[in-house]
C-alpha cells in the first residue's frame, strides 16, 4: 500500500518485529519543503509539538506541554481522533496519555501537560501521537539542557 503526498507515493508498509507489526512513523523532517506547504494543514493537525523550557535545573520538577497542531485543529470523532500522546527522552518512554473519542470536543487541539523531574544529564525530548485514521506521528526533537 502507498500513501500519496503531493506527487510522490510514500510506502506505508509495516515491518515485522517479534511477530508484532511496527507502524510507519511520520516525521516532518522526511517531507520536502514544497510538499510541506501543499500538505500544511494535514501535517500541522497531526504533528505533536513540545513546549517546555530550554534549560532546567537538575532534580527539579518541570512542565512539558505536548499539543497537536499549531494552526489547524484535529477532528475528535468516533472514527477519527487522537488516541495516544507519548513523551520520550531519546529511546526512553517518560509518559503516556490515552484518550477516547469525544474527550476534547470537535474539532480541537488535543494537549497534555506532563510533569517530570529533571535527570542528571541533558535530554533530547520527542513526542509521539497516534491518529486512529492516519497513524503514528513524531514531533521534531526538543533539546533540554540540564544545569
Amino acid at each position: 500500500m502507498k500513501l500519496a503526498v503531493g506527487k510522490k507515493q510514500l510506502p506505508t508498509a509495516n515491518y515485522q518485529l517479534n511477530n508484532q507489526t511496527m507502524p510507519r512513523v511520520f516525521k516532518a523532517t522526511e517531507i520536502e519543503k514544497e510538499e510541506k506547504e501543499v500538505k500544511r494543514d494535514y501535517l500541522d493537525r497531526h504533528m505533536p509539538h513540545i513546549i517546555c523550557p530550554d534549560e532546567v535545573k537538575r532534580g527539579e520538577k518541570f512542565a512539558i506541554k505536548v499539543i497537536m497542531g499549531e494552526e489547524y485543529t484535529h477532528p475528535d470523532e468516533h472514527e477519527h481522533f487522537i488516541s495516544v500522546i507519548q513523551l520520550w527522552n531519546r529511546e526512553t518512554l517518560l509518559a503516556e496519555a490515552r484518550y477516547t473519542a469525544g474527550v476534547y470536543g470537535n474539532p480541537s487541539h488535543p494537549e497534555i501537560d506532563f510533569y517530570i523531574t529533571a535527570p542528571e544529564v541533558s535530554m533530547n525530548l520527542s513526542a509521539m501521537a497516534v491518529c486512529t485514521k492516519h497513524g503514528l506521528w513524531q514531533s521534531e526533537d526538543k533539546a533540554v539542557k540540564v544545569i
